[in-house]
């Protein structure tokens, strides 16, 4: 595997992740170009609204059946979405009970995808804006179950306060490994939960790590960075994610840009520049 970051229950998670959200048509081709340019960890959700698992399972499918790949090499991770998140194209029955329709997604997924089990399964975000509410512990309580079973070798959760983290580290029987937040500049880039993280062995993803932040890759301090580098601004900002513990995934849709970003780990930067770009947002 492509530069692995750390193995974690046995499960080698991959230094990037390429994220399959809004692709729509080109889902499968991306998904595809993605592991020939050297990806081996792919993020999807089902939830049809702004995923296309099933084209994602068509890509993986593709991949392996050329040899490039075998499934072990992969790191597959989806989601479970909640009602509020999907549109009618739902992977389960609505009027289920919670833990029944994390068990129905669950099991889409997996048919979708072509596997027998996930590397990671992620809770897509709490029902509520503040705290926990008993359907977030249903459907934890369900994801306890299935990795149990060994279907999901490590859980996650997604779009996360820190307090609703906190709550879910103190009361959860299986703890998150994952926590995957978009990661804004003007908020420190998550410092509060990343530094959670850090010190609970938990592995913070950053997603949209570029287009949420268009204004601090403009600053000239960033371009001073590149240049000293010889390397892009983008380029920069996933070595700054990873200098600073992060797992980044990216989304791109350019076969150059897939290869610009694997190459990050070709370098590093030097720690008076991560401390420039912690603080860029508030200078």
């Amino acid at each position: 595997m492509r530069h692995p970051i750390a193995e974690i229950s046995g499960v080698r998670v991959p230094r990037f992740l390429y994220g399959t959200a809004w692709k729509e048509n080109e889902t499968q081709r991306l998904t595809q170009l993605a592991v020939q340019q050297g990806f081996r960890g792919i993020d999807t959700a089902n939830q049809r609204r702004h995923y296309d698992e099933a084209a994602v399972g068509q890509a993986i499918s593709a991949v392996i059946e050329t040899g490039l790949v075998v499934r072990e090499d992969l790191f597959l991770q989806t989601k479970f979405t909640f009602r509020s998140g999907q549109d009618h194209r739902l992977p389960y029955d609505p009027a289920a009970p919670v833990p029944i329709q994390v068990e129905q997604s669950f099991a889409s997924s997996l048919k979708h995808l072509g596997t027998e089990f996930l590397d990671s399964y992620v809770l897509h975000g709490p029902s509520q804006r503040v705290g926990l509410g008993a359907a977030d512990w249903a459907a934890w309580r369900a994801m306890e179950t299935i990795h149990d079973s060994g279907r999901a070798r490590l859980l996650g959760v997604s779009n996360v306060s820190l307090e609703q983290l906190q709550s879910l580290c103190q009361q959860a029987r299986v703890r998150p490994r994952f926590v995957q937040n978009r990661c804004y500049a003007v908020r420190g880039w998550d410092r509060l939960i990343r530094e959670f993280c850090s010190a609970n062995e938990l592995v913070y993803q950053g997603f949209s790590l570029l287009t949420a932040n268009r204004d601090v890759m403009a600053r000239p301090e960033l371009a001073k960075i590149a240049e000293r580098h010889g390397r892009t601004i983008s380029q920069i900002v996933f070595r700054f994610a990873l200098d600073v513990g992060m797992l980044p995934l990216t989304g791109t849709t350019d076969a150059n840009h897939m290869q610009a970003d694997l190459n990050v780990c070709d370098f590093c930067l030097q720690p008076e520049e991560v401390a420039l770009i912690e603080r860029l947002a508030s200078l």
